[in-house]
C-alpha cells in the first residue's frame, strides 16, 4: 500500500526527486572540518560517495571516523565546510534553511539509537505528528499512520505508551515514525546499539523489507557485525575516508 501523501504547502524550491543518473545520494570532494580554539578536526576529508536508489547500505568504521557526521550532512542537519552534496539530485546548498527544513520533513526519515518517542503520546500519535507538521490531511494521517504501525508489526499496540512498551517495541514506532512521510532516503543512526541479538535481527530484517516495499534506500550508521548480513553494500570509513568497499 502506498499513498500519494499531499500537503497544504509546497516548499518555494523544487525538488527534483529522481536523480538523472539513478544515484539518490552523492558526495564530491566532501570535508567536514571543525574548529576549537585553534584546533581543527577533520571529521570528513574529500569524501566521494555515490549511493543508487534502491539499496540498503551500512557504513562501519571506529568511534571518530566521521560517520554520524557524513549522516548529518547527508540529512541536512549539518552543512560542509566544502564539496557538494546531492541528493535526488538537488544540491543541499542551493535550498534555505526554510525549504531545508521542510525538505528534511517530506523527503528523508531519521531513525536514531535513542528512539526520541514523545512519552505522553501514544504509539499512533507520535507517528502521526510527524504527518501533522508537514500538514497532511485527516484521512490521509490515519490511513498512513496505520499502515506504518502495521508495517512494523505494531497493529495491536497503537494506542499504547512508549513506556508500556519494550526496547525493541519503541524502535519500531521510531520506524514507523521515520516511515511516515514516506521517505525516498531513510538515514539510520546505530538503531540496534541498544536491542539485545534477537530483537536486533528482527529489526534489521523489517528494513529489508521496507527497502523492498516502500521502495527506499537506506543508510545505516553501525558497528555491529549482524547488519552486515542484511545488506546490499557495506562501506568503511576511516579517517574522513571511505578506504574499503564490498
Amino acid at each position: 500500500m502506498m499513498l500519494d501523501i499531499k500537503t497544504d504547502n509546497q516548499p518555494e524550491t523544487t525538488v527534483d526527486m529522481a536523480a538523472p543518473n539513478n544515484y539518490i545520494v552523492e558526495t564530491e570532494d566532501l570535508w567536514r572540518i571543525y574548529k576549537t580554539g585553534t584546533l581543527e578536526v577533520q571529521a570528513l576529508r574529500g569524501l566521494n560517495l555515490q549511493i543508487p536508489g534502491g539499496q540498503f547500505v551500512a557504513l562501519f568504521g571506529r568511534s571518530g571516523s566521521g560517520k554520524t557526521t557524513l549522516l548529518n550532512i547527508l540529512g541536512g542537519l549539518d552543512q560542509p565546510t566544502s564539496g557538494v552534496v546531492r541528493v535526488f539530485g538537488q544540491e543541499l546548498a542551493r535550498l534555505n534553511d526554510r525549504d531545508l527544513t521542510r525538505w528534511r520533513r517530506e523527503r528523508v526519515g531519521f531513525i536514531f539509537q535513542s528512539f526520541g518517542l514523545l512519552p505522553t503520546l501514544s504509539a499512533y500519535e507520535n507517528v502521526e505528528l510527524m504527518l501533522r507538521m508537514i500538514g497532511v490531511s485527516g484521512k490521509q494521517r490515519r490511513e498512513r499512520t496505520l499502515h506504518c504501525l502495521g508495517l512494523v508489526g505494531l497493529s495491536k499496540w497503537v494506542h499504547h505508551r512508549p513506556y508500556e512498551m519494550s526496547g525493541g517495541q519503541q524502535q519500531r514506532v521510531a520506524i514507523a515514525r521515520a516511515l511516515a512521510n514516506h521517505p525516498k532516503l531513510i538515514l539510520a543512526d546505530e538503531p540496534t546499539g541498544e536491542l539485545d541479538t534477537n530483537t536486533t535481527h528482527e529489526i534489521l530484517a523489517l528494513f529489508r523489507r521496507i527497502v523492498a516495499e516502500e521502495e527506499a534506500t537506506m543508510l545505516v550508521v553501525s558497528h555491529d557485525e549482524l547488519v552486515k548480513d542484511y545488506v546490499d553494500q557495506v562501506l568503511h570509513l576511516q579517517d574522513g575516508q571511505i578506504v574499503q568497499d564490498s
